[in-house]
C-alpha cells in the first residue's frame, strides 16, 4: 500500500530531476563567479601598466614578442630570396632555390614553435638530462665519419643524405634550458657542499664547449660562452670563481686564436682597418659589405637591385644578409630590423623579471641572451666592428638549422612567458562560454 502510494505520488517522481537541476545550476553559477574573479583579478593587475607603464606589461610584451619574430622570419623569407636568387643561378639551380628550402624551414619551425609552446613548464624542468643528452649525441655525430661534413673547414655540420644540419644549433637551446635547471638545483645544495654543487653544472658545459670547439667553429662556440656566462651571472654563482672561469675561458680563446693564421689576419685586419689596397685579401667580404650598405642610403636601391650579391660579396644569402638589406632597402629598413630585435631583447627580459621562478628567469634572459647578441654580433660583424665570425642572423640569414632552432626557442620562452600567472588568455572565452551555458539551459 505504501510502495503503490509512492510510486502514485507525482510530486516524489519530480524530487530528483528537480534536485539535479539545481545542483547543475549552482555549479554554473560557481563556475561563473569563480571565473569573474579571476578576470577581475587580472583586470586590477593590468591597470597599473597605463602611459608610459604599458611596455612592462605581460601582455604586451608576450604579443610583442611573436609579432616581432613573425615580421622578421617572413622578412627573411623575401630578403633570401632576393640575395640568393644570383648565387643560385650561378651554381647551375634555379632561382627560387633558396627562397623556397627557407619557406620549408620557416613551415618547419612555425610548427614545433607551436607544439613546444603548449608543453607545461614542468616538463622541461623534469627532461634536462634527456635535453642534454640529445644536444651532446648529436654533436658528437659531427665526428663520425660518413656523417661527418665539412663547410669551408668548419666540420660542425652533419650529412645524411640530401638532410644537412649544424648541431651546434641545438646545443645553445639545450643549454637555455639544462643549464638554468642545473644551476637552481646547484644554488639549493650550495650551503651544503659549497662549490661541489657546481661541478656537474661546469663539467657538463665544458663536454659540450668542448665538442663544438673541435668542430672548428669558434664563432658558435663563443655564443655558447656568451650563454653561459650570463645563466652562472643571473644564476647566483659566486663572483670570484665566475671572474676566474672568464679569465681562464679568455686564455683559451686567445691560445686558439693565435694558432690559427686565418683568425690573426680577420682580427688584425680589424683592429687596422681594411683599405682599398687589402681587397683581396682577408678584407675582401669586410669592404664589399661597407660597399653595399653605403650605397643603399637612406631608402635603398629598392629589393632585388643589389649590386654586390652578384658575386661580389660571398655568403650575402647568409652571414652577411644585413649588408644586402641595407643595400636595397636602406638605412630606415635595416634600423627597423635592429628594433624588432630590441623589442625582443626587452620583453625576454621583462618577462623574465616578472616570473616568480628562478628557473623561468635564467631560462628567459638566456634565450634573449642568445637571440639578441648573435643578432648583435652579426650586424657589428656587417660594419667592421668585429671581425669575421660566422654566425648567422636570426631568422633572417639562410640556414635551416638556425632557424627552425631559433624559432623553437622563441616557442620555449612563449611557453614560460605564459607562465605568468597575470597572463590568462582563455579568461575571457570562459566566462562567454559559462555565460552562454546559462543563458541556453535557461
Amino acid at each position: 500500500m505504501n510502495v503503490n502510494s509512492k510510486k502514485s505520488n507525482p510530486n516524489n517522481a519530480n524530487k530528483k530531476p528537480l534536485r539535479l537541476f539545481s545542483s547543475s545550476k549552482k555549479q554554473r553559477s560557481t563556475k561563473s563567479s569563480r571565473a569573474y574573479e579571476t578576470f577581475n583579478e587580472n583586470s586590477h593587475a593590468f591597470k597599473q601598466y597605463v602611459g608610459i607603464r604599458s611596455i612592462f606589461n605581460p601582455l604586451w610584451c608576450l604579443y610583442g614578442l611573436r609579432i616581432s619574430v613573425a615580421m622578421l622570419s617572413v622578412f627573411g623569407l623575401f630578403m633570401v630570396f632576393s640575395s640568393s636568387s644570383v648565387t643560385m643561378i650561378t651554381y647551375g639551380a634555379g632561382p627560387w632555390g633558396s627562397g623556397i628550402s627557407q619557406l620549408i624551414y620557416c613551415i618547419i619551425g612555425f610548427i614545433g614553435y607551436l607544439i613546444v609552446s603548449r608543453l607545461p613548464v614542468d616538463f622541461y624542468k623534469s627532461k634536462i638530462i634527456v635535453i642534454y643528452a640529445i644536444s651532446v649525441f648529436m654533436q658528437f655525430l659531427t665526428f663520425v665519419p660518413g656523417i661527418r661534413h665539412e663547410v669551408n673547414g668548419n666540420a660542425s655540420w652533419i650529412k645524411i643524405g640530401p638532410f644537412t644540419m649544424q648541431p651546434a644549433e641545438i646545443t645553445k637551446l639545450a643549454i637555455c634550458i639544462w643549464l638554468p635547471m642545473a644551476l637552481v638545483l646547484a644554488k639549493k645544495a650550495y650551503e651544503r657542499v659549497q662549490m661541489r654543487a657546481y661541478i656537474p653544472s661546469v663539467v657538463a658545459l665544458g663536454v659540450s664547449l668542448l665538442l663544438v670547439v673541435a668542430g672548428k667553429d669558434l664563432g658558435t662556440a663563443l655564443i655558447i660562452l656568451l650563454i653561459a656566462v650570463v645563466a652562472f651571472y643571473i644564476g647566483g654563482f659566486p663572483t670570484k670563481w665566475l671572474v676566474i672561469a672568464l679569465i681562464s675561458a679568455s686564455a683559451a680563446v686567445l691560445l686558439l686564436v693565435v694558432t690559427s693564421q686565418n683568425r690573426m689576419r680577420r682580427i688584425l685586419a680589424t683592429i687596422h682597418g681594411c683599405d682599398a689596397k687589402s681587397i683581396k685579401g682577408v678584407c675582401f667580404q669586410a669592404i664589399h659589405a661597407q660597399y653595399a650598405m653605403a650605397s643603399g642610403g637612406l631608402m635603398g636601391v629598392g629589393i632585388g637591385n643589389s649590386r654586390e650579391k652578384w658575386n661580389y660579396l660571398p655568403y650575402a644569402h647568409n652571414d652577411f644578409i644585413f649588408a644586402i638589406i641595407g643595400e636595397e632597402m636602406g638605412f630606415f629598413v635595416a634600423s627597423c630590423v635592429i628594433l624588432l630585435y630590441i623589442v625582443i631583447g626587452w620583453c625576454l627580459l621583462t618577462s623574465a623579471l616578472q616570473s616568480h621562478s628562478k628557473f623561468v628567469s635564467i631560462s628567459l634572459i638566456s634565450i634573449a641572451t642568445w637571440i639578441v647578441g648573435q643578432g648583435l654580433i652579426n650586424i657589428l660583424v656587417v660594419v667592421q666592428v668585429l671581425p669575421v665570425m660566422g654566425v648567422p642572423m636570426p631568422f633572417i640569414s639562410a640556414g635551416g638549422s638556425s632557424l627552425v632552432m631559433c624559432l623553437l626557442s622563441i616557442g620555449v620562452a612563449d611557453c614560460f612567458i605564459r607562465s605568468n600567472p597575470y597572463i590568462k588568455p582563455s579568461v575571457n572565452s570562459s566566462i562567454k562560454s559559462v555565460s552562454s551555458e546559462d543563458d541556453n539551459k535557461r
